[in-house]
């Protein structure tokens, strides 16, 4: 290890070429924000172009998510081992070419093994963003420049929608890539130009049979959840071999972390209380936040007919309740108030948020929708600030980059399983729901035999029977979206019980010692 460079020393540094550096920092991390929710609301528009099933069009959305997941935790490696700015332009650089590749693709496979790039190349923007700032900025402007960071990460769920959709309806849903390349290119040359070295530690070591083994397990897994509802599950013989491989991965890996003496993920992390039900909590709330706006982008087009600006326009609120989310509840743990009760209050708006969109119907005013997606977005902000100050409150300083790691991992599983298992549902509710309806219908019925659907609905002819259906259709996946938004509260509820086993230390002196380890989560 080398003495660190003058020039990286926040006292060495012009105002000048920090300014630059921040502004490059914080548009790398608004890149990967804004890009976890700018795809949704042409979700589709790419299904349509790649003639690709509702099931399948969601592996744009977990094949990213799951690539992220798996490669967040060697980025502490990855950085010490080749140098935090050499690996930081090459993670920009990446990503940027991943995503005009996107833009590119011709086909459904293309577009998820680009989408896997992506994600792969992205998952290191945000820790290492993070890490950038502290750096460069002296301790007493470590707060305001976070701040600004945190808004360049909240304003990704207020702008990507909108900017999707406007995209999506007036050029293509190939721009919604396209658009990362010019920030992107500026982002990564104004790092490589103003952002000095690090020194690098050419010795670091990783642990590769835990973290492939781990990689593997969780690809394995998630192959099996996309695929289940389309191969019949086990009773496909890919299906079966999957969850063979996802478990003797997760073997693999466990066996290995005992055994090893610098295991991939340190064991000691899971001992700690806290942290445990920080792991679930987050767990939960990635499942929640991703998987419900994965169903809400093609509801509000499919079953409502809103153009696709209009659905991005009514997305946006989700972020916008974000913001306020995390600026209220900053203030409140301020004043200590019991993280408990913040935590409670987060997790019951959220919950009432699934309970009016279980409610919805095609005629669900636009006022109504605006709500719950406010709520919803300010139940992710206001609980995130104390789930995130507790997980580490009571974890070893040396570990607290690790565990960050293993936090960012856990949100991005619950939301690639979330976003897998409700798909699978959808589709399968719907054929089931379809089936019942369609049973209780004859030519009988006194509503087919009067008024206008005597003509248009009749049954005996090719073109009422085809309306039938489709009628039908529209109801069965109606009820089969408020099955999916029932799940995703029962499982917010269920998690309720959990915060009588958080340890509430003091919170001021807490979030004074620990204000870098939390970053606010996309809406």
């Amino acid at each position: 290890m080398h003495p660190t460079p003058p020039a990286m020393t926040p006292a060495a540094m012009t105002e000048g070429r920090r300014q630059l550096i921040t502004a490059c920092v914080v548009l790398a991390t608004s890149l990967q924000a804004i890009d976890g929710t700018i795809a949704n609301v042409a979700l589709p528009y790419m299904q349509a172009s790649m003639s690709a099933s509702q099931e399948e069009i969601n592996w744009v959305l977990t094949s990213y998510i799951v690539a992220a997941a798996v490669m967040t935790a060697p980025t502490g490696f990855l950085a010490a081992r080749f140098g935090r700015t050499r690996f930081f332009v090459i993670a920009i650089t990446g990503f940027t070419i991943a995503s005009a590749l996107c833009g590119l693709s011709q086909s459904l496979m293309q577009i998820v093994i680009c989408r896997l790039l992506q994600g792969a190349f992205g998952a290191a923007l945000v820790p290492l963003s993070q890490a950038v700032l502290f750096d460069i900025y002296p301790l007493e402007r470590r707060g305001p420049a976070m701040a600004l960071w945190s808004m360049g990460s909240t304003l990704g769920p207020v702008v990507g929608p909108m900017l999707g959709g406007w995209l999506t309806e007036n050029i293509s849903w190939r721009w919604v890539f396209y658009i990362n390349i010019p920030v992107g290119i500026f982002a990564g040359l104004g790092l490589l130009f103003f952002l000095h070295e690090t020194p690098h530690n050419q010795k670091a070591k990783l642990d590769w049979t835990g973290f492939l083994a781990l990689s593997i397990a969780i690809g394995a897994f998630q192959a099996m959840l996309d695929r289940g509802e389309m191969l019949n599950w086990f009773s496909s013989y890919e299906i079966a071999a999957e969850a063979c491989i996802a478990g003797l991965g997760l073997y693999i890996f466990a066996v290995q972390s005992a055994l090893a003496p610098k295991p991939f993920l340190t064991l000691s992390l899971f001992t700690d209380v806290n942290f445990l039900i920080g792991l679930v909590f987050i767990f939960v709330m990635g499942s929640v936040m991703f998987a419900t706006l994965a169903l809400l982008a093609p509801y509000l087009q499919d079953m409502m007919n809103y153009p696709v600006i209009t659905a991005g326009i009514y997305l946006a609120p989700r972020g916008i309740g974000t913001i306020f989310g995390l600026i209220l509840c900053g203030r409140l743990m301020t004043r200590n108030v019991n993280v408990r009760l913040l935590m409670a209050i987060g997790l019951l708006a959220g919950s009432y948020a699934l309970y009016m969109t279980m409610h919805w119907t095609p005629d669900t005013s636009p006022h109504s929708i605006i709500i719950a997606g406010i709520l919803q977005g300010f139940s992710f902000g206001f609980f995130y600030v104390p789930l995130a100050t507790t997980s580490f409150s009571t974890l070893p300083a040396h570990l607290r980059t690790e565990a960050a790691g293993i936090f960012a991992l856990m949100r991005n599983l619950g939301s690639s399983i979330a976003i897998s298992v409700t798909g699978a549902l959808l589709v399968a509710n719907s054929q089931v729901n379809h089936a019942i309806l369609a049973a209780r219908i004859t030519p009988f019925d006194r509503i087919l035999q009067t008024g206008a659907a005597q003509q248009l609905l009749n049954p005996a002819t090719a073109q009422g029977a085809a309306l039938l259906d489709a009628a039908i259709n529209q109801q069965a996946t109606i009820i089969a979206y408020n099955d999916d938004f029932k799940l995703l509260l029962i499982v917010s509820i269920a998690a309720i019980p959990l915060l009588l086993f958080i340890r509430t230390p003091d919170i001021v002196t807490v979030q004074t010692a620990h204000a870098g380890d939390a970053q606010p989560e996309p809406a």
